[in-house]
């Protein structure tokens, strides 16, 4: 096998997608806050896995790995070391002054660059027949981050597993609530495709031995030649995610899914039909059942909930971006916009306006 080095930008997803790859012998530099840095080259990323199957939770250790993960600041990166380079931050992160001169170099280095956000970077959206991107910065933080990259060096990847830091935990620490697979598309490159189906052929190898049996570790890396795979989770975001904001708290995605299922795939259903008229077809969306029955398991707020109600001022905005490109196709965006709204109004409060 070919051992690659990879860059992830975010500790978070990042140190989940960078357990997998480290376990899969490849070698894994998290750039991360600098107390992130600090204890995960001391004790090492710790991501907590449940096993469904054996009803167990296991606890990975970037420290056992026969790769390496190694945590870093924005300003020690050497671009020009790495095969790949992983962004798994918050898409309001990169606007941050040493994020935003890293990205530049990354840009300009058309380095395969794979994006693990659900809001899809510009560069992503440009590969995408028909749609006028300059008409879509409204949705985005800072969109003239995104001005160096090469769109055929650019691809999605969709986080749909569900993670997150158990708040009575140090940082180094990622419990795994759903462990569902990343789905990634190609990139426009055979080549660099290449290094995509690798690293999925080394994940799907990895087997870790649990009281004497070996098995094999779920959530996967799976790639796909469709561009508009990753789309289908704009459907479970805007069902789900955005809608556990309610105006004075933030409720579980299983509430904001279940209390009104009929309501729920309503809008499941309108969100797939923008993505079908954008290009994808019937096999790369999700079912709504399947994601409703994901949905029960899901007992806490989505991260944006979570990030508004602790008084963020910036989240990512999927939610507006979906209608921005509604609007484009001449669709009628009226069952979304309460959604959008909330948000817009929790914001709002959050920056004092």
């Amino acid at each position: 096998m070919k051992k690659y080095r990879i860059l992830i930008l975010g500790a978070s997803y990042g140190s989940l997608l960078g357990i997998k790859l480290a376990l899969a012998e490849h070698d894994v530099d998290l750039v991360c806050l600098p107390q992130e840095v600090e204890l995960i080259n001391k004790e090492g990323a710790i991501v907590r896995l449940p096993i469904r199957e054996k009803d167990k939770v296991i606890e990975l250790r970037s420290s056992d790995c026969p790769g390496s993960l190694n945590a870093l600041g924005p300003s020690d990166v050497d671009i020009s070391t790495y095969d790949l380079i992983a962004l798994a931050m918050q898409e309001p992160q990169y606007g941050a002054d040493e994020i935003a001169e890293l990205l530049k170099e990354i840009g300009l280095s058309k380095k395969p660059c794979m994006s693990i956000m659900n809001m899809p970077p510009l560069p992503y959206i440009a590969r995408i027949q028909g749609l006028d991107i300059s008409k879509l910065d409204g949705a985005y933080t800072k969109p003239d981050v995104w001005k160096y990259f090469d769109s055929n060096c650019m691809t999605l990847c969709s986080p749909d597993p569900q993670a997150f830091r158990p708040p009575d935990e140090n940082i180094n620490v990622l419990q795994v609530g759903l462990p569902t697979n990343f789905k990634a598309a190609r990139f426009e490159s055979d080549q660099q495709t290449q290094i995509l189906r690798d690293l999925q052929t080394d994940i799907e190898k990895i087997k870790y031995d649990l009281d004497g049996e070996k098995i094999d570790l779920p959530v996967k890396l799976k790639v796909h030649d469709s561009i508009f795979v990753p789309l289908a989770k704009w459907s479970m975001l805007l069902s789900g995610n955005y809608r556990c904001v309610k105006e004075e708290n933030a409720v579980a995605i299983k509430e904001a899914v279940h209390s009104d299922l009929a309501h729920s795939e309503k809008i499941y259903s309108w969100v797939g039909v923008i993505a079908t008229k954008l290009g994808a077809i019937e096999s790369d969306q999700v079912p709504f059942n399947k994601y409703a029955r994901a949905a029960e398991s899901l007992i806490r707020p989505s991260s944006a909930a979570r990030a508004l109600f602790s008084g963020a001022k910036n989240i990512e905005r999927v939610d507006r971006l979906v209608k921005l490109i509604a609007i484009q196709m001449g669709e009628d965006t009226q069952l979304i916009d309460p959604i959008i709204e909330q948000v817009d109004r929790r914001l709002e409060i959050n920056r004092g306006s």
